[in-house]
């Protein structure tokens, strides 16, 4: 584990939850708690105050930009948005240029795009911190979001079975990466042709090898015994952005990795369930669960705001504060 300091994010860029060691990681999520709690309790501190961060929404967003945009005002930053046509590349402007010139202009770009590779060159352009908002590879800060609900809901991360049932993707990748970190038994079922690539499975074994974190990795195409014995059960929608013109294929190829009551009896009798949404009912979940008792979903789509402002303010320069520092140093 490393030696965390206050300011130990300050000037990085979050493009993957691979970035991140545990501590770092555990560190975000910690943050999130204490700005959450001091905020509800009325302290409206406003750190980033005459900064400025750039919001470019390449892809369609509804709790990815409320979030964004909501969290940088709360920390007293201008949230420059660009969205979808009216986005930083709608024009075509190569990523040099337009990362060249944001640097004159903001202290934070977050960018929500297609390709990892795009975010990668605007990273290696940029002199300021890049935020990953959701690319095809990965979407670090959904899941830093769901650790934190999964807290607040009583859940120990370290050794929490996690389960995610449904298409391998950026999701899918991105609890690989964060049960990695974080220590967790993480199981994923996908129907065959669409599982996570191997080689972000040994990343991620590797990662927790290295760390001495303990995760155990496991992905398959069963279901049930994926779920089984599982603490939390995710999944996602059977069809991303982009795949749109697959969906009839998809609907035929996922047949048994709906999420349903049958299946969540698989599961400990206190298992949660989480999507990170949109959902689509009667596809990759049924509405008995997803609308039901063990159902999360508001309170982590919610906890969006505050897992961002987290991250936003840490790499921004902001110090962490004490209790979060503590918090992970008595997590070791």
């Amino acid at each position: 584990m490393s030696d965390l300091t206050s300011t130990c994010l300050a000037g990085r860029d979050l493009l993957r939850l691979l970035d991140l060691t545990p501590d770092e990681m555990s560190l975000v999520i910690q943050t999130a708690v204490a700005q959450k709690a001091a905020w509800a309790a009325g302290d409206h501190d406003a750190p980033l105050a005459g900064k400025a961060v750039a919001i470019i929404l390449e892809k369609p967003s509804f709790r990815t930009r409320s979030s964004f945009e909501i969290g940088a005002a709360r920390l007293g930053a201008h949230p420059l948005v660009m969205a979808d046509d009216h986005s930083a590349f709608s024009r075509g402007a190569p990523v040099k240029d337009t990362a060249c010139i944001l640097n004159h202009f903001v202290e934070g770009i977050v960018l929500r795009t297609f390709a990892q590779s795009k975010i990668e060159e605007l990273a290696s352009w940029a002199d300021v911190p890049v935020i990953n908002a959701l690319t095809d590879s990965y979407h670090p800060c959904q899941i830093l979001a769901d650790f934190l609900t999964l807290q607040e809901h009583g859940r120990r991360l370290k050794g929490l079975k996690i389960a995610y049932v449904g298409d391998g993707n950026n999701m899918a990748n991105t609890y690989l990466e964060g049960g990695a970190l974080m220590g967790m038994d993480v199981r994923v079922a996908s129907p065959s042709g669409y599982e996570v690539e191997p080689s972000l499975v040994e990343q991620c074994r590797e990662a927790a090898a290295r760390f001495g974190t303990g995760a155990q990795i496991a992905v398959g195409n069963d279901p049930v015994a994926a779920v089984d014995g599982a603490d939390v059960v995710f999944t996602d929608t059977w069809t991303s952005m982009g795949d749109e013109d697959q969906h009839a294929r998809r609907l035929a190829d996922f047949q048994g990795f709906c999420v349903t009551p049958e299946l969540m009896s698989h599961a400990d009798r206190d298992a949660l369930f989480m999507h990170c949404l949109p959902a689509h009912r009667g596809e990759e979940v049924v509405p008995e669960v997803i609308d039901g008792p063990q159902s999360i979903i508001y309170d982590e789509a919610g906890n969006r705001l505050h897992a961002q402002k987290a991250v936003m303010s840490l790499l921004l320069g902001v110090p962490a504060p004490q209790d979060a520092l503590d918090a992970v140093a008595s997590m070791r």
